[in-house]
């Protein structure tokens, strides 16, 4: 059997990436599935970022002259080279991440879809010609590309959510600056060898337009305080997206924040039983409880708790956990010991609160000992109270029951942040307000289906401390550029706006 470092390698250099970007360096790259090392990558120092974003500005201004529907042609190429190294690249998902291999492969699908959806906006860029109160004027607002777009991207997508920014910001005429997780710096690389062949294709693009700066914090501070980087779109933490966008307000850059998501399904006693079980199940336990978008509370009426209840939890004491590229399992591994150990943390913190925990412990038997597989947690909650209230970015579901729908949807919005959310019902009324005004107030309602699972149709993105960014489909693509309006006068008079007067003697030169 291949080894995880040996066959890393073997993907590396299949999808052309140098041996000396991905050894030698000082920053040691270990697969979760089992503890191995795979990889030693190069750090890049805060004074190389800088002269990366010298680079991306520079690229920025030739790009910016480059049509629209050009561009978007960069990015047509980049999705057909995505589509050529899909196996490749997402089995290499699944080392560096330790996803099961079809999420692995449903992350390089996003990045294809996202390249077609931008491929067709770059003809679609479009503003607005605006009614105006002067006589023998035209009042319109057009957006301009922004610049230099900066992108830090987490651990748990280390390939697609760079793609949501990129390929909107190419087509927008932007360059970009890319700092990925100092856990997933390998994927990277495999995403700028397929990028350099996409541009190669292309033809004429200009040196900088893309490019990928590995390191930790101080790499990424580089990117959040130079003037020269308008926007920057950050995905992490709560606590890392406060420091990133007070600092980029600071300057008076704009901020993308996905930050974090305490997720939340109310189950109705309309809901279909076992629909709602099986996306319960994929959205609290898929990806290891590692997804901004994972269930994290479950919100059941009395009258259908014990049923629902009962059912999740032989699903839990069942569930496959092992290495999903070895093993049938859908559960694969945290990233690593710290996620393990905060997991446990607030397991701890639950039962102090008088919460019920069902699993939870750690699976010694996936894997060896320097890999932290864990069985995922089922919660049954008093209140919501102590770590149901925080993200905890592991498989702990809590169950808390209600017996009003007023009370659901107090629970429902009760919490800090404001990712996503669903409902699973078949009344009508409660599904209409769920998704109205007075219902949830995250970024993402769904009706009968889980929080998890969003396509790149729609803006990404949630309220309070998730950070209020959109990315991807929808509008997103205006964050990624300047508004400006303009009033053109083709008259011989000069009409003031609000009927404003202000004659002068013109020295009898009017005409």
């Amino acid at each position: 059997m291949t080894s995880p470092a040996a066959e890393t390698r073997q993907l590396l250099e299949a999808l052309g990436v140098p041996a000396s970007r991905f050894t030698g360096g000082s920053r040691t790259v270990r697969t979760p599935l089992t503890g191995e090392a795979i990889g030693a990558v190069k750090d890049d120092s805060p004074a190389g970022a800088k002269a990366a974003i010298g680079k991306a500005q520079a690229a920025f201004e030739a790009w910016r002259k480059v049509p629209a529907p050009q561009r978007g042609e960069l990015v047509r190429l980049l999705g057909e080279e995505l589509r050529a190294a899909k196996t490749e690249l997402g089995r290499l998902v699944s080392l560096e991440v330790g996803k099961i291999a079809s999420e692995g492969l449903g992350e390089v699908q996003e990045m294809i879809d996202i390249c077609d959806f931008a491929t067709g906006l770059s003809r679609q860029l479009y503003g607005l010609t605006i009614a105006t109160e002067r006589g023998d004027h035209r009042m319109m607002e057009q957006w301009h590309p922004a610049g230099v777009v900066g992108v830090i991207s987490a651990f748990n997508f280390p390939v697609a959510v760079w793609s949501w920014n990129a390929a909107l910001a190419f087509v927008c005429g932007d360059s970009v600056v890319w700092k990925p997780s100092e856990k997933t710096p390998l994927t990277a690389l495999a995403v700028e060898a397929i990028f350099s062949r996409a541009a190669k294709r292309f033809g004429g693009v200009p040196d900088g337009l893309f490019t990928l700066i590995l390191g930790a914090r101080e790499v990424g501070e580089a990117l959040v305080e130079d003037p020269r980087v308008p926007v920057v779109s950050a995905t992490g933490s709560t606590a890392m997206g406060r420091i990133v966008g007070e600092r980029v307000a600071r300057r008076f850059g704009r901020s993308i924040l996905e930050l974090g998501g305490n997720n939340a399904s109310i189950v109705t006693p309309s809901a279909d039983l076992d629909l709602a079980l099986r996306a319960i199940a994929f959205a609290a336990m898929g990806t290891a409880g590692q997804r901004c978008t994972s269930l994290r509370r479950l919100i059941v009426h009395d009258s259908v708790y014990d049923e629902l209840v009962g059912k999740l939890k032989k699903v839990y004491a069942s569930i496959s956990v092992g290495n999903p590229l070895t093993t049938e399992s859908l559960v694969g591994p945290l990233i690593d010991k710290a996620a393990f150990d905060g997991m446990q943390k607030a397991l701890e913190e639950a039962r102090k609160a008088g919460g019920t925990v069902h699993g939870g412990a750690r699976v010694t038997e996936a894997g060896p000992q320097e890999a932290y597989y864990a069985r995922p947690a089922l919660v049954e909650m008093p209140e919501q109270v102590g770590p149901v209230v925080n993200e905890t970015f592991a498989p702990i579901l809590y169950v808390l029951k209600y017996s009003e729908f007023d009370e659901a949807l107090a629970l429902q919005n009760g919490v800090p942040q404001g990712l996503s959310s669903s409902i699973f019902a078949t009344d009508m009324r409660e599904v209409e307000r769920f998704v109205s005004a007075q219902g949830s107030d995250c970024g993402i309602a769904n009706v009968n289906m889980g929080p998890s699972g969003a396509e790149i149709g729609g803006a990404f993105g949630g309220e309070k401390e998730t950070g209020g960014g959109r990315e991807s489909g929808s509008d997103a693509w205006k964050a990624y550029m300047r508004r400006q309006t303009s009033a053109i006068n083709y008259g011989r008079t000069l009409p003031l706006a609000q009927g404003v007067k202000f004659d002068v003697d013109d020295g009898g030169t009017s005409p």
